[in-house]
């Protein structure tokens, strides 16, 4: 009994697991977006459990295929959204710098930068005790 219980745990964790997608996240829209603001003008795009929110849109995520030499994949949209439904492809990729994504749809790509975790410290830049010391010009002081 103990064991049947263990496996169903596991089953039903791991099914779980296989539904969040290599791009889940809350995504910028621009750089000075609202990132609590889903799928509206100035706010940002979502991506969680196979389904992109854009703006005033819903897409679900199908058949994802991976692209030859490149980090990235290649999936068939079935959205939705201001009364039109329709299909399209779509390639996601991991930014080469910073923490972000490129979605590239047939003639438009769109970089997006990843919201931080809701509640996480955001720090522009390191601070250290180098930062604060005055610069001097090296031959002066010989």
């Amino acid at each position: 009994m103990k064991t049947i219980l263990s496996a169903t745990i596991l089953s039903v964790f791991g099914a779980q697991a296989a539904l969040a997608g290599p791009y889940d996240g809350v995504y910028k829209q621009a750089a000075n977006a609202e990132c609590a603001m889903i799928g509206v003008d100035g706010g940002a795009v979502r991506i969680a459990d196979g389904i992109f929110y854009g703006v005033e849109v819903e897409c679900r995520m199908a058949d994802p295929v991976n692209v030859l030499d490149m980090d990235a994949l290649l999936y068939t949209m079935q959205c939705s959204g201001e009364d039109q439904v329709f299909s399209e492809r779509a390639m996601l990729m991991n930014k080469a710098e910073g923490n972000g994504i490129i979605m590239v749809w047939d003639g438009y790509a769109f970089v997006y930068d990843r919201c931080p975790e809701p509640g996480a410290v955001v720090v522009d830049a390191p601070v250290t005790d180098d930062a604060a010391a005055p610069v001097t010009d090296a031959a002066a002081t010989e």
